[in-house]
């Protein structure tokens, strides 16, 4: 096919229409021609032939006359997001292609192609802007698709959930869905967000983890429509409720413990008076009886009074509410004293182990009622191995506060029940052994001086409560060792 010659008019109509700036500029610096995109995106004059781009103050300031400069001598250069002030008042980001053009030996023109990607840039900062909030975002945000498969979850979900974001894109969320939400709350929840007047769903439902937990969650999902108004995917927004929930269990159970304590206080002043009168009356039949069976008779009724009297002095602890005596001490001393104070109990066949710190732990507060909280402890784990196994007393610094542990090797206590065991009155022993208030007055104790006491346990393998204590400001915990062997502690962990 013969050569047609390109038609002047046709380039000029390109070079008017194209959407890009394009300019040319001799080996002088100064224009040669600009169509009217440049001549907007530079802020030229028309015509604007012969201006001199090497000598313009907005050139320099934007530091573009070093690269045109080198294009004039034959190199070239891809200039990206350039800030340029074409005129006063307003800020522009170019991109900017430099090709040299030969012509006769030692004289180049160069071509620029302009373009202004200023509206560009700001909606890719945008787009970035909110993908940083996706992705930093401590709630969990999940993307899926019309159908509802997940296109994409942030950190948050992988934190929460257990699941990598690798494992879960191109499932559907069911992964986590608990069989306690029920059906009707996720035909519901389809129903609305489909609904062209409502595309929005809110509401709380319990999911489940990788590890099979359950974690109170306060969902809202809205559907994402384009331009025509279609839904093309969904975005969900779930709040872990699982911190709240605890903390509301615990404001509940404190105003529970309060009202219970209250009415502990009221029945044990009112019992008070009768059991003393019965004891009189026992006491009296026991000095003047007839015969061996009323004594016997007598004896018995006093032993009933003293065990009710024993639950109307634990309903009169569990109802204190006025605050600790207070003085500085060494936590792990009465953690000693503890020991030494319940070693009768225990038979030959249990091993009582310590390990304490040599440097003392120092705390504020009421020795004797720590005292209690430690015998306690261990009466209740010499009783849970019922007269085999080993007990573990330790002692040390966690996180800037002074711990102690009371460990056994028994069988445990059952998840059913963990949740209730510094609960008034709740027990797992056998009718008469016990009032089920200790755990809950030691609960109280370590609390009122602005300690902690949790219990970790595995069944089959025993239990550990363990009680912290903030130290005395200032104490600078030393390296650990064991107060007896100078050695440092061995860690005896029956929950393994």
């Amino acid at each position: 096919m013969a050569d047609r010659p390109t038609d002047p008019a046709l380039l000029e109509e390109i070079h008017r229409r194209v959407p890009v700036g394009i300019f040319t500029m001799g080996p002088d610096g100064r224009l040669t021609s600009a169509n009217p995109n440049a001549q907007r995106c530079l802020a030229l004059p028309d015509p604007a032939d012969g201006l001199d781009l090497l000598a313009d103050p907005r050139v320099r300031a934007a530091g573009l006359d070093g690269p045109l400069r080198a294009a004039i001598e034959g190199t070239p250069a891809s200039i990206r997001a350039v800030p340029f002030a074409p005129e006063p008042g307003r800020a522009a980001t170019l991109d900017i292609e430099l090709v040299p053009m030969p012509g006769t030996p030692g004289w180049h023109q160069v071509l620029a192609i302009v373009s202004d990607v200023t509206e560009r840039l700001k909606v890719q900062r945008r787009a970035e802007l909110f993908y940083q909030s996706f992705l930093h975002s401590h709630d969990v945000i999940e993307v899926t698709d019309r159908q509802g498969v997940l296109v994409d979850v942030n950190p948050a979900f992988e934190r929460v959930y257990g699941y990598s974001r690798d494992e879960v894109v191109g499932l559907k969320p069911r992964i986590v869905r608990s069989p306690k939400t029920p059906d009707e709350i996720h035909r519901r929840m389809w129903a609305d967000l489909l609904d062209p007047k409502k595309g929005r769903w809110a509401g709380e439902i319990i999911n489940l983890d990788r590890q099979g937990r359950e974690h109170p969650i306060l969902l809202s999902i809205d559907a994402i429509r384009n331009a025509s108004g279609e839904i093309t995917h969904f975005i969900g927004v779930a709040t872990d409720l699982s911190e709240q929930k605890s903390f509301e269990r615990q404001v509940a159970r404190a105003d529970r413990l309060a009202s219970i304590g209250q009415l502990a206080a009221g029945v044990a002043h009112e019992l008070n008076t009768p059991l003393a009168n019965v004891m009189l009356i026992a006491e009296s039949l026991h000095r003047r009886a007839p015969n061996a069976w009323v004594e016997g008779r007598a004896d018995a009724l006093t032993k009933q009074v003293d065990a009710a009297s024993r639950i109307v002095h634990g309903l009169l602890d569990f109802s204190r509410s006025y605050p600790p005596r207070v003085d500085e001490f060494d936590l792990a001393s009465v953690a000693a004293e503890a020991v030494s104070f319940a070693r009768g109990k225990q038979s030959m066949d249990i091993e009582v182990v310590e390990h304490f710190e040599v440097a003392p732990l120092p705390v504020r507060g009421d020795r004797l009622e720590l005292l209690q909280v430690f015998v306690n402890l261990i009466n209740n784990a010499y009783d849970a191995m019922e007269g085999k196994g080993t007990l573990t007393i330790s002692s040390g610094v966690t996180e800037g506060l002074a711990e102690v542990a009371v460990a056994d090797t028994g069988p445990g206590i059952p998840p059913s029940i963990l949740p209730r065991i510094f609960e008034p009155f709740f027990t797992t022993k056998t009718d008469g052994k016990g009032t089920g208030l200790g755990l809950a007055i030691c609960h109280g104790i370590v609390r009122a001086h602005g300690g902690v006491i949790d219990v970790a346990t595995d069944l089959g393998r025993g239990a550990r409560f363990t009680v912290r204590l903030p130290l005395v400001p200032g104490h600078a915990p030393s390296e650990p060792g064991d107060r007896a062997t100078g050695r440092s502690p061995v860690a005896v962990d029956p929950i393994g």
